[in-house]
């Protein structure tokens, strides 16, 4: 009975869309095993000849049948394990993506993958051979490759990955089917995946990019991924004529108004902030996506940040991202984590109050610890998350934002993530030259703890904070993540109180 709250109050939010396709998919499988059905993996093909400029590199390593991903390397002695798991699924994702195919003699890795397609798994699930298609569209491209075997095999994938698009889970998955499906409609120049890739893209950039430009999961590092992908599909659909470019327009659009929102985002140091599932060294930076926008001759379009839910706050000396969001789309909040009214701040460029980050995306105990409530810079009540984070993936009950109140120099918001034990929590924002102010208020009594995680590179020494009552600061230490699967001692400062804290950040010249 336990389990079935959480699940009740997560299937709540899917959309019909998600339920039929689960359904469908889970229905269609099983009749397909009883009638031995099975892909072909090869479909006759008619490649043409693409012109891309160059794109940006990916931080996928290869060398000597040796991989490294997510900081995690292995070395095959003899065949290629291509179902690999002993890192976990995100890994052989990560195998399957080929974004490590950076030499012409890489064609030997592909061939291998083709000759052992009847033994795979997680490599021909949609989300993969989306990857894998637009990486080795672009490597036969580059390297001026035209490999019959390579094309039909690529051209069967496509026609699978069509009868699987990820209806069932929206969000980024089907966009980044959508971006392949354009990939392959024009290296084959076939009608069927350009207009599913037509329709998808339409449908889902329109929905996907907010208003201030943010892409709706409301992860800096998946709209560093979903940008580098619009621009990848600038460059195609501009440097081929397939179709009369009629993507041309909107592909413009959404990449202006995402590399706007990027800058807003961005710390002076170029850096990010790690706030839900967001991770240095997975997508590229914002420095190399505005460079390659650049040479695609994209300006960016800076709005106002506002639906995103972000606010970045800066004065001479410091820049404050304060999260004042819901969490995300109701329907796919899998990259979303229980943070409401949590902040970062960086002191002269240098981060000092940080998010804990994410160093793995397993099912297990580190990930419910990186996105719960305690790991954010934000208060829990009674112990609790402010949402329901569980399964990895999966939000239950979610705070609401109820009251936002803005001006220049403060900001006042309430959320409603405790109801279920009779508690809102609203916090105050006062932003000086030289100090901060964070004041937060309870409707009512509480055991409430209020946390500040700071930078490894930060010492109780340098921490100047100052609590207006007389509630204690209990320094402990936590684990940050620097990256995926690496994970570094930094200090933490718990504030025990009841109802009503104020705390001010003093900061030096």
């Amino acid at each position: 009975m336990t389990k079935l709250i959480p699940f009740f109050h997560t299937v709540k939010f899917l959309k019909v869309t998600q339920i039929y396709f689960r359904l469908f998919y889970f229905l269609r499988g099983k009749w397909r095993k009883i009638r031995g059905f099975s892909y072909p993996f090869s479909k006759e093909s008619a490649s043409t000849p693409l012109n891309l400029e160059p794109s940006l590199k990916n931080h996928a390593h290869y060398s000597d049948r040796e991989f490294t991903f997510l900081n995690l390397t292995k070395k095959f002695d003899g065949k290629i394990e291509w179902n690999y798991k002993h890192y976990g699924k995100l890994w052989t994702y990560n195998l399957a993506y080929f974004e490590y195919l950076t030499e012409k003699s890489h064609l030997a890795l592909i061939h291998e993958f083709i000759d052992s397609m009847e033994e795979l798994k997680d490599p021909l699930e949609p989300f993969p051979i989306s990857l894998r298609g637009i990486n080795w569209i672009k490597f036969l491209t580059y390297f001026a490759i035209s490999d019959k075997k390579i094309d039909d095999s690529l051209y069967g994938q496509y026609f699978i990955l069509l009868d699987n698009l990820e209806y069932h889970l929206l969000g980024n998955h089907l966009l980044e089917n959508g971006f392949s499906l354009l990939f392959g409609a024009y290296y084959f120049h076939d009608d069927t995946l350009y207009a599913k890739a037509k329709e998808i893209l339409y449908h889902e950039l329109e929905e996907q990019i907010l208003d201030d430009g943010a892409h709706f999961e409301l992860s800096p590092m998946y709209h560093q991924i979903m940008l580098y992908r619009v621009l990848d599909c600038i460059n195609l659909v501009k440097n081929n004529s397939y179709q009369s470019q009629e993507l041309l327009l909107l592909l413009t659009r959404k990449a202006s108004v995402m590399l706007g929102w990027l800058e807003n985002i961005s710390y002076r140091d170029g850096s990010i902030p790690m706030v839900n599932d967001s991770a240095e060294k997975v997508a590229p930076s914002s420095k190399e996506l505005s460079a390659y926008a650049q040479r695609l001759q994209l300006a960016p379009q800076i709005l106002p940040l506002s639906e995103s839910g972000y606010r970045k706050i800066k004065r001479d000396s410091y820049e404050c991202l304060v999260d004042i969001g819901n969490i995300g789309p109701d329907y796919i909040p899998g990259h979303a984590h229980a943070d409401t009214l949590h902040f970062e701040l960086h002191l002269n460029q240098i981060p000092f109050v940080v998010d804990c980050g994410v160093s793995t995306y397993e099912v297990n105990r580190r990930r419910m610890i990186e996105r719960s409530t305690t790991s954010h810079n934000t208060i829990t009540v009674d112990g609790k998350n402010s949402s329901i984070v569980w399964g990895g993936f999966r939000v239950a009950q979610r705070a609401k934002i109820i009251d936002l109140y803005e001006d220049t120099n403060h900001i006042k918001a309430t959320h409603d993530g405790y109801q279920s034990i009779g508690i809102l929590h609203t916090r105050i924002w006062s932003f000086e030259e030289r100090a901060i102010l964070i004041e937060d208020t309870l409707s009512k009594e509480a055991n409430a703890v209020a946390r500040l995680h700071f930078h490894p590179d930060v010492s109780e020494e340098d921490i100047i904070i100052r609590v207006k009552s007389n509630h204690p600061i209990v320094f402990s230490t936590y684990s940050y993540a620097v990256q995926f699967n690496q994970l570094q001692d930094a200090i933490c400062a718990e504030i025990p109180f009841s109802q009503n804290l104020t705390v001010e950040i003093t900061i030096n010249p």
